[in-house]
């Protein structure tokens, strides 16, 4: 098998064209797509692909308009979130029961928000409904590692997805990652998904945590992911780090967790090489390796492209739970 370069690794996660680096291909590509929009909001929230538009403009409140260039997908029903949320998720439901989409079958009674412009909260949907409208999702990524040798590089605990998840199963994984709710910030939705996934006590979460800015990307999902492939994802996470004491093991506590184990650099290193991490992980670990000069421009010929990319500016409003206006408010 091939190893798998850096960029590589990047390129198989953020995987829709770059407007920047070619332009006509990136345009070719967005022609291909419905613009799913809310009647109250013109800003383009996510781009559906034909086959969805279709299946939701044969429910009430939605509309296909396909008289211009720009095809759309328009949520014409409700007027504030209560009710668009409302109305989508009787259409959500309408679909399930009539087994129209293979990733409805993920369902996971989670609410996802969907922000506007300003970063204000059009409506929420289940979680495993989000792909289908394209919608920018948002998650936490935390990594946990150890220093055995106070001078040597960092040892880093690593966990393989039981073969029971739905999505990647069996692959190698971060210490703890997740979704965040609506009504979350991504700090709450830390401290929840470390001590449901890893068993690490919230009080030492608390303490030790370490916010270390954002990662971006745009995926085309492909069949590992789950559900109908060519289902978009562009994803906004939060990134996070703990050291944690040479005697804190992280435990799995939930099914989707087989194990723990702490691995050096250099296996992790084998183990991207190897395509053995689930792909949105490996690019979280680049910037783990950035952060700690463990990955830098002496030793990678595409450091600049790899870490202006792992902070891809994505098309669509981002917002709410992510903004200053609602982090004032949970203080």
């Amino acid at each position: 098998m091939t190893s798998k370069s850096n960029l590589d690794l990047l390129n198989a996660c953020d995987d829709f064209p770059l407007a920047q680096t070619d332009p006509a291909k990136y345009t070719e590509t967005v022609s291909r797509y419905y613009h799913f929009k809310t009647a109250s909001v013109p800003a383009t929230l996510g781009l559906v692909i034909p086959a969805v538009a279709q299946a939701f403009g044969k429910y009430p409140w939605w509309t296909v308009d396909e008289s211009s260039t720009l095809k759309t997908l328009t949520l014409t029903g409700g007027h504030d979130e209560t009710s668009r949320s409302k109305l989508v998720a009787e259409t959500l439901q309408q679909m399930r029961s009539k087994s129209e989409f293979d990733v409805l079958k993920k369902w996971r009674n989670e609410l996802k928000p969907s922000y506007g412009p300003s970063g204000e909260l059009l409506f929420s949907m289940e979680r495993a409904a989000v792909p289908l409208l394209g919608l920018v999702t948002y998650g936490i990524h935390m990594v946990a590692y150890t220093h055995p040798d106070p001078n040597g590089e960092p040892q880093i605990w690593i966990s393989k997805r039981s073969e029971k998840v739905k999505v990647y199963p069996g692959y190698l994984d971060n210490t703890v990652a997740g979704g965040i709710c609506t009504g979350e910030i991504p700090y709450d939705s830390l401290i929840r998904e470390a001590h449901e996934e890893a068993s690490l006590p919230p009080d030492l979460v608390r303490r030790k945590v370490k916010s270390c800015g954002t990662l971006s990307y745009f995926h085309i999902r492909n069949a590992k992911a789950g559900g109908e492939v060519g289902l978009l994802q562009p994803d906004i996470h939060f990134l996070f780090e703990i050291e944690l004491p040479t005697n804190v093991r992280p435990a799995p506590c939930d099914y989707e967790v087989e194990w723990y184990q702490l691995w050096t650099v250099d296996q992790v290193k084998e183990g991207l090489a190897a395509g053995q991490f689930k792909p949105n992980f490996a690019l979280v670990m680049l910037e783990f390796f950035i952060r700690h000069g463990i990955l830098n421009e002496l030793n990678e010929p595409n450091f600049v492209e790899i870490s202006a990319r792992l902070h891809r500016v994505l098309e669509f409003p981002v917002g709410g739970a992510t903004s200053s206006k609602a982090l004032q408010a949970k203080v």
